[in-house]
């Protein structure tokens, strides 16, 4: 090596060292989960785990309930907007696995992770200032829960919506049995069995969005809710408004259930959810066979507890719906067909569950009560 390149190299040394060092630093610092952050007088709660869909974890539900419930008192703070990062997903539900594996081992996380979700649920669907959801790409479980029970929701061409427990041996929670069977006929009772899934304006024709606002306008929509003064909820509604005019992507195109919403009604009014699957098998259409056979694949337990869970839940309000929630997760934790489907569907991925019991007929009476009884000083009530 010629002597002048090695004595540059040797000078450079330091500066390479501390580089290095930078870069170290860069690759493990590790970017926060969600923002909590003011912008003006809005408050801004940023989900930031794009890399797995900004999947909702414990530690993400201990940040923002009680930045939540700072704001809401906080003479400074008119409105609050969350969103997401990543531009993929809004939140593609609850960090499941981790709840897994902690009830087999007898983790408190089994409790906690759902005693505190519902808390915050239930935090959002009485918050005392507008509330907007921006719900640009999947918000399925989880994420459905921090947007669907505030006051505004606005979907775009990107969004993907699900409650798709059923096939995880779960229940549609988050407050399903809330706004479930609040949604127009039997919708909500059939996006809650099948885990049916709306796109983009299809979110909000259902019900299920307040707004439908394209995705390349979201931006300037945050800019202009930052920027209103003291807004009440006409102010934010009729900013929302405004912009939905101006998107008229897709609104041309019917509602995808269109052709079927008598059918959803006529079909899935029964008793029963055995009574759901016989009307299926002998109505013979192609969208009935089509739903029998999904439902065929789902955990007959939670169909069971689902078809319960909504009945109830349309005469409840959200607080006692998510009373009601927190007994049938732990009767989840309990049981075998919640770890079974999470094995199936997320971690061998095998798509082949093996229910138990396997049959609707199995699925007792006595069994579909035991996981609707109290847990006694173990329920939610005490503390929502």
């Amino acid at each position: 090596m010629p002597l002048m390149v090695l004595t540059s190299a040797c000078r450079l040394k330091p500066l390479c060292r501390l580089q290095r060092i930078q870069a170290h630093m860069m690759s493990s610092h590790v970017e926060p989960e969600v923002l909590l952050e003011k912008a003006g007088r809005a408050a801004v709660i940023t989900m930031n785990r794009p890399k797995v869909l900004n999947a909702l974890n414990l530690s993400m539900i201990r940040q923002i309930y009680p930045q939540l419930k700072k704001w809401e008192t906080d003479p400074e703070t008119d409105l609050v907007i969350i969103r997401a990062a990543g531009g993929k997903a809004f939140c593609a539900g609850g960090d499941i696995r981790a709840v897994t594996e902690a009830g087999k081992v007898g983790d408190s996380l089994a409790q906690d992770f759902f005693r505190e979700e519902y808390i915050l649920n239930n935090a959002i669907g009485s918050y005392r200032k507008p509330y907007v959801a921006i719900i640009d790409g999947i918000t399925m479980g989880g994420g459905v829960g921090l947007s669907v029970h505030g006051r505004f929701r606005v979907a775009t061409e990107k969004t993907l919506f699900a409650m798709p427990e059923t096939a995880i041996g779960l229940f549609p929670d988050v407050g399903g049995g809330h706004f479930l069977p609040r949604l127009r006929g039997k919708l909500g009772l059939f996006l809650a069995l099948t885990g049916f899934r709306l796109k983009g304006r299809d979110v909000q024709r259902a019900g299920v969005a307040t707004h439908f606002v394209e995705s390349k306008k979201i931006p300037d929509l945050e800019k202009e809710l930052v920027d209103l003064k003291s807004p009440s909820d006409t102010d934010v509604s009729r900013l929302l408004e405004s912009f939905q005019k101006q998107s008229d992507l897709d609104s041309d195109k019917p509602f995808v259930l269109d052709k079927h919403v008598s059918d959803i009604d006529r079909l899935f009014s029964s008793s029963s959810v055995e009574g759901i699957v016989q009307n299926l098998k002998a109505d013979g259409s192609e969208f009935a066979k089509k739903q029998a056979e999904t439902l065929s694949r789902m955990s007959p337990t939670s169909l069971k507890i689902t078809f319960r869970q909504l009945q109830a839940g349309a005469a409840l309000s959200l607080q006692d719906v998510l009373v009601m929630e927190y007994r049938l997760s732990q009767a989840c934790m309990r049981g075998h067909d919640f770890y079974e489907g999470v094995r199936a569907v997320l971690i061998d991925k095998d798509q082949s569950p093996r229910w138990s019991p396997s049959t609707l007929e199995e699925v007792s009476q006595e069994m579909v009560d035991e996981c609707f009884s109290s847990l006694g000083e173990k329920d939610l009530v005490s503390v929502i």
